[in-house]
């Protein structure tokens, strides 16, 4: 039973509302010498954990930082600038994303996703551009420009990721195929996957405008043009 006291300890700490971190590393410490680990053993464990999930714990460092970033204002610091730009608008900020977003995706490059990037980053540029306006963001505006950014970010990269030679999704696709008989290289994946990437982001940019030029006609009474 006393090799459950980490648990224990994770429970009284939260509990008490204590930091979360410190409660966690003190229940791994606990465990670790009530289970006979020793620290040697509990710091080998974390290594060999840490180097066969890297990409997991990547992931969790790039969301604690996002996190530390968002908490000391870089929301109000996107929001800063992109209010700074005329006549721009949440559906061509997201446009300018979805680019942007399709074009790193081409290089296998990674934002963070809707959670990393989008919603500390994008999400309060297009808000701003209402603030820039001198207009209150309307509550179904704003939900509506988070669900936008969010997709944005999954139909970019899902297309995207396709134009990269030597991408999982391109080696699942050239696997497949030549399980059916069709040996094709990773080239001409990539070449034939050009035009409907294309096509993708072409048609979630113009459905995104026009989603939100009809958002902002209804939520804050602009005029047709």
């Amino acid at each position: 039973m006393i090799k459950l006291l980490g648990v224990a300890i994770i429970i009284v700490g939260f509990a008490l509302g204590l930091n979360n971190i410190t409660v966690i590393l003190l229940a791994a410490l606990v465990t670790a010498l009530a289970g006979g680990l020793g620290i040697g053993g509990l710091l080998s464990t974390l290594g060999s954990a840490f180097v066969a999930n890297r990409s997991v714990c990547i992931f969790i460092i790039v969301m604690l930082l996002t996190g530390t970033l968002e908490r000391n204002g870089l929301k109000h610091a996107a929001a800063h600038i992109i209010s700074r730009i005329k006549n721009s608008t949440a559906g061509l900020v997201i446009a300018a994303y979805g680019i942007m977003r399709i074009i790193l995706a081409a290089f296998n490059v990674g934002l963070g996703g809707a959670a990393g990037f989008v919603r500390p980053v994008v999400t309060p540029m297009a808000v701003g551009t209402v603030e820039a306006a001198g207009q209150e963001p309307h509550a179904d505006h704003v939900e509506a420009i988070k669900g936008m950014g969010a997709g944005m970010e999954n139909i970019a990269w899902f297309f995207g990721q396709g134009l990269f030679v030597g991408g999982s999704g391109a080696l699942l696709v050239q696997s497949t195929l030549a399980q059916l008989g069709y040996e094709v290289s990773l080239l001409d994946l990539a070449r034939v996957e050009i035009p409907v990437a294309i096509f993708a982001i072409a048609v979630t940019i113009i459905y995104y405008l026009w989603l939100d030029k009809k958002l902002r006609r209804s939520c804050y009474g602009e005029e047709k043009r």
